[in-house]
């Protein structure tokens, strides 16, 4: 994992100035779809860092379904080993647990405009997927009347690869912009396996503290993941040092290279009201 990070320097970091975002190098059009060439009338989305929050360990993001409403409680998308209730264990589910966990929202330059608060986990693992969703006292309509600030949202469809992404961490209000570069099978990281998790071609450098950064597509400026870790020393499957296992069984270990998870699969655990019900069609999260 990206290891959280401790408090005291994050109420640092949120008086310090903002990192300027980094610009993709590439573009891709929606899903499936052909690179975008110059003679192309789509142009990308401005990726910023609207939306992002700041944890007291992590990042993350004000997140929506495609059918969320405006009245209904905002959601914040992290990786679940950044929970304040501690790394879950291997098949744990964390749901609707109590929560009064504060998230700073940040606004397009990076700037904190207004703390955020959690009236409880609604739901949260380490099995399969990495990955945190809180549930806000506040409406996305409240966030938007108050900071001009409006929700990402979930793609629900698969990533594609290829496609130019930014992950985007507001605990470091800094950005880092590469592409897909392959989806991955199984990822075993000590005692968890994430399954087909996004892999990063390596100009995403990204380091504690980013976990739980939303993984934007840069053409449509939805979410497609959530970034979690990366192999850091070169060790096979250990804490910090993932490895990736094909569907024969044979390990990779590649030093340097970080990893996301998808997060398409969580749209359809979503119901009416943003409450997650895990026996909605399509929902394949770990139940409890």
């Amino acid at each position: 994992m990206k290891k959280p990070l401790v408090g005291a320097l994050f109420s640092v970091l949120l008086l310090g100035a903002g990192v300027a975002p980094a610009t993709a190098a590439t573009v891709a059009a929606g899903d499936g779809a052909a690179p975008v060439t110059a003679k192309e009338t789509v142009k990308p989305k401005a990726v910023n860092f609207a939306g992002t929050v700041a944890l007291s360990n992590c990042s993350g993001s004000v997140v929506r379904t495609p059918s969320s409403q405006p009245g209904d409680p905002a959601l914040v998308l992290s990786n679940g080993h950044c929970m304040e209730t501690g790394f879950p264990a291997p098949g744990q589910v964390v749901r609707d647990r109590p929560s009064t966990r504060s998230f700073t929202l940040l606004n397009a330059s990076g700037t904190g405009v207004g703390t955020l608060r959690a009236s409880k986990i609604a739901y949260g693992t380490m099995t399969d997927t990495d990955i945190s969703v809180y549930q806000l006292t506040s409406t996305y309509a409240q966030i938007e009347s108050t900071y001009g600030i409006k929700a990402l949202e979930l793609n629900s469809a698969h990533p594609v690869q290829g496609t130019a992404i930014t992950v985007v961490s507001g605990y470091w209000k800094r950005t880092y912009a590469c592409n897909v570069d392959g989806f991955v099978y199984r990822l075993k990281e000590g005692s968890w396996t994430w399954k087909d998790s996004v892999r990063y071609t390596s100009a995403c450098q990204t380091i504690g503290g980013t976990s739980g950064s939303p993984v934007i597509d840069n053409a449509t400026g939805k979410v497609v993941a959530v970034n979690n870790t990366g192999n850091e020393d070169g060790q096979r499957c250990t804490d910090n040092n993932p490895c990736e296992v094909d569907e024969s069984g044979t390990v990779t270990v590649r030093q340097g290279i970080n990893y996301a998870q998808e997060t398409y699969g969580i749209v359809p655990c979503i119901g009416p009201g943003n409450q997650f019900d895990l026996n909605r069609a399509g929902c394949v999260l770990p139940k409890p």
